[in-house]
């Protein structure tokens, strides 16, 4: 007898195991059943896939605020993020994803669901492949406030931000745009709101709470003179900001995609916008710092892409690639001019949260509606402008009462000794650079020297201002 080959001998396998399966089951499934199970199967792995690349974002905020900011301070941002994820999915598997979509009468916030209650394990168990690819967002949301509030805050203060923000603000407001993905209906959602991928719902939420916590802080010792005059704080590695950039950029295929939920041909579109505009952003924030410092410096760059990135991210199911461009270049601009906004009124945000996320964001929400490929209305532009403000009115106030508040209770600032020890030292009893001798006591020259005050500087993702 003629030896079969490997291939002929695997499918002789397969259908054998086809042919046991079918013989088990009394009603095989007819053609139309067994393609929409095979839909249902792609759909889950789609889901579950984009939101393994969501997660991983986490280590490309890590990234970016590590390395926009001073090494004594690199396991702080360590710790900060893992707890961001850590604490925020336990809150947002309580309380969180309840209020978010739960069953809501109102549209204000869901009453069903918490701690993960329809989920049983004879029911549907797609509740838990949508709760996983949602608390990753919830996550997102969280994180973003970490560069803002660095080298700063005592660590017990925030964790208890990060618990409320991942268990009652965001979810409140994700309740009125989102409610309806699963049990609820939210208010703006009914009005027509269009936020595909959380331009508003996930950034601007977590850029209004940073500017919030920003404020609250005040700023880093050294960043501003008796004069007024803005000082440069160098961050520390510019290399592991551009791996988180693109960390992140990566993420997003996951993050702007995998918000369709199902595994169809409508993510191509969404890839495509999502790269245009990240790349169109960090082109247009690179020449915008040229022209306005003479240098291309790679800090603004860096958060041009990811402004491309926060302003396609509402948008990207429903406007076209020449669109696309459109967006991510007026980000890359309102970067550049925003983190020079926020430093001249003395909000000292060391990687330049609020700007990225915050005000592009907002960008983002609005161009959603002024591109929209099936037609624009000052009707939908109106619905669009509502949600951006109800976004600010509810985040930021909740944000700065909660900060406040932990400010009175456990402090949410360390000592002006602690701040220029570093807090690796003070908060953790670590150093994460061991085999390096830093002097960083005040941190606010790199080690060597040399700078100008008058040439731009990363400061985060920030840059000093010229003195006029």
């Amino acid at each position: 007898m003629k030896a079969i080959g490997f291939t002929g001998f695997g499918l002789l396998l397969l259908g054998g195991l086809v042919g046991v399966a079918w013989a088990d089951d009394p009603t095989p499934l007819s053609n139309k059943a067994a393609v929409e199970l095979v839909q249902a199967h792609a759909n889950y792995v789609w889901t579950l896939v984009a939101a393994v690349l969501v997660f991983f974002m986490q280590a490309g905020f890590a990234m970016v605020e590590t390395g926009f900011t001073r090494a004594k301070n690199a396991i702080n941002i360590m710790m900060k993020n893992l707890m961001d994820f850590s604490l925020g999915s336990l809150a947002f598997w309580a309380v969180g994803f309840g209020l978010m979509f739960g069953v809501s009468s109102t549209g204000w916030f869901g009453t069903s669901g918490f701690f993960l209650s329809d989920y049983t394990p004879d029911g549907d168990p797609w509740v838990l492949a949508f709760w996983m690819f949602q608390v990753v967002f919830a996550a997102t949301a969280a994180t973003i406030v970490s560069g803002a509030m660095a080298e700063r805050t005592k660590f017990v203060g925030y964790l208890t931000y990060s618990v409320v923000i991942s268990a009652f603000i965001y979810p409140i407001f994700g309740s009125w745009a989102w409610g309806g993905l699963l049990n609820g209906g939210g208010w703006l959602e009914n009005l027509g709101f269009i936020d595909f991928a959380g331009s508003t719902v996930v950034h601007s939420v977590g850029g209004w709470a940073a500017l919030a916590g920003a404020i609250v802080l005040g700023p880093r010792i050294g960043k501003y003179g008796k004069d007024g005059a803005i000082k440069p704080i160098m961050g520390h590695s510019m290399t592991l900001a551009a791996l988180g950039v693109f960390i992140l950029w990566m993420g997003w295929f996951g993050f702007n995609p995998g918000s369709t939920t199902v595994a169809d041909k409508s993510i191509a579109l969404i890839f495509v916008t999502t790269n245009l505009s990240a790349c169109t952003g960090a082109v247009a924030a690179l020449f915008t710092s040229w022209l306005k410092f003479g240098k291309p410096e790679i800090g603004m760059t860096l958060n041009g892409a990811l402004a491309g990135l926060v302003a396609i991210t509402a948008g990207c199911a429903n406007v076209s690639p020449g669109s696309a461009i459109l967006i991510g270049a007026v980000a890359g601009v309102l970067v550049v001019l925003s983190v020079l906004f926020f430093e001249r009124i003395r909000v000292d945000d060391p990687v330049g949260a609020v700007s990225v996320h915050g005000v592009n964001g907002a960008w983002g929400t609005l161009a959603a509606g002024l591109f929209n490929a099936g037609g624009t209305s000052m009707a939908l532009v109106g619905v669009q402008l509502l949600g951006i403000a109800a976004c600010f009115i509810w985040a930021f106030p909740m944000a700065f009462g909660m900060f406040k508040l932990v400010d009175k209770i456990v402090g949410l600032r360390v000592s002006p000794e602690e701040e220029l020890e570093g807090l690796d030292v003070t908060e953790h009893g670590g150093v994460a650079y061991p085999d390096f001798g830093l002097s960083s006591h005040g941190g606010i020259m790199p080690a060597g020297g040399g700078a100008k005050e008058n040439r731009p500087h990363p400061v985060g993702a920030t840059m000093a201002l010229k003195q006029e």
